[in-house]
């Protein structure tokens, strides 16, 4: 008689979509030297493989529609989508595939990954929030969530439009703060 074994450490993993409804991609810059300014992407799509018994072997894409930029000001946000910053004629997305993950300590992830904007594309470092543990909507869906954030310098992505303000200073930081938080429905 002969049984069937199952392997202690099959792999165990999943597919997880990112919501776009409960999903946001953020920025902050400095403005004017003075404050910073947010703006965020309203269209964000992505696809995350979990690997339930070894996370730094989970995997993420995403891409935003850049046409989709937010800052509460109409004229900024036309600016923005112009060939001085994102040329969303010839750049529609901005896209980020993973290429490491790693735990970082104390519940925490890094996520390594290709990050292009612009057409430009650069290695950047994430620290992760999360995966929250899964958990069922009121409709079935089973969902998880995660908090990222980076800093990029703008100008390595050719995002180098600027204006020389009166008093010395310039009109947009080259520092920009990424945030997202993001919410996932399992495949």
């Amino acid at each position: 008689m002969s049984t069937l074994a199952t392997p202690q450490n099959a792999t165990a993993v999943t597919t997880w979509n990112i919501d776009p409804v409960h999903s946001v991609a953020e920025f902050k810059v400095k403005h004017m030297m003075i404050s910073n300014v947010k703006g965020q992407f309203t269209k964000v799509q992505g696809v995350f493989s979990l690997d339930e018994n070894d996370l730094t072997k989970s995997s993420i894409e995403a891409s935003i529609d850049a046409v989709s930029i937010h800052t509460r000001e109409e004229q900024r946000d036309a600016h923005l989508r112009s060939a001085d910053f994102f040329d969303v004629e010839k750049f529609p997305t901005l896209t980020f595939k993973s290429t490491r993950v790693s735990n970082a300590g104390d519940g925490e992830l890094e996520v390594a990954g290709d990050l292009t904007i612009h057409g430009v594309t650069r290695r950047v470092v994430f620290k992760v929030e999360g995966p929250t543990e899964a958990g069922k909507d009121p409709w079935g869906n089973i969902r998880r969530g995660l908090s990222a954030s980076t800093k990029i310098n703008r100008k390595d992505f050719g995002l180098t439009w600027n204006s020389t303000l009166e008093t010395g200073g310039i009109l947009v930081g080259d520092e920009v703060t990424i945030t997202l938080d993001v919410q996932f429905v399992k495949a």
